[in-house]
């Protein structure tokens, strides 16, 4: 059984890519909806004016924003704990990265 994601992964292999910026995230967004601990992993979206840094994505479920201690890139998976959706990261169609539920 093969993974696409691996297979994106190795068609890479053969360029130089930079290592990942890494990101302190804040302890307390305000987003209490998930448990103490977790809580800096997650914020909610202000709205269509809200501008995402490397390191977030947005969640297409439920609108919030996931965070991560590193920049996301396209192939990356991440999870929503609030609407428990597993994402896969995107390069939209305006080179942004986007989130596209993979179940």
């Amino acid at each position: 059984m093969s993974d696409p994601l691996h297979e994106l992964v190795s068609e890479r292999a053969g360029q130089l890519e930079p290592p990942r910026q890494r990101f302190v995230l804040e302890d307390d967004t305000g987003f209490d909806e998930v448990p103490k601990k977790y809580r800096k992993f997650y914020r909610k979206w202000a709205g269509p004016d809200d501008r995402l840094a490397p390191n977030e994505v947005l969640c297409p479920v439920c609108k919030v924003v996931i965070r991560s201690t590193r920049e996301l890139r396209p192939g990356d998976r991440v999870y929503c704990m609030p609407c428990m959706s597993r994402l896969i990261v995107v390069q939209g169609a305006n080179g942004t990265l986007e989130a596209r539920v993979a179940y």
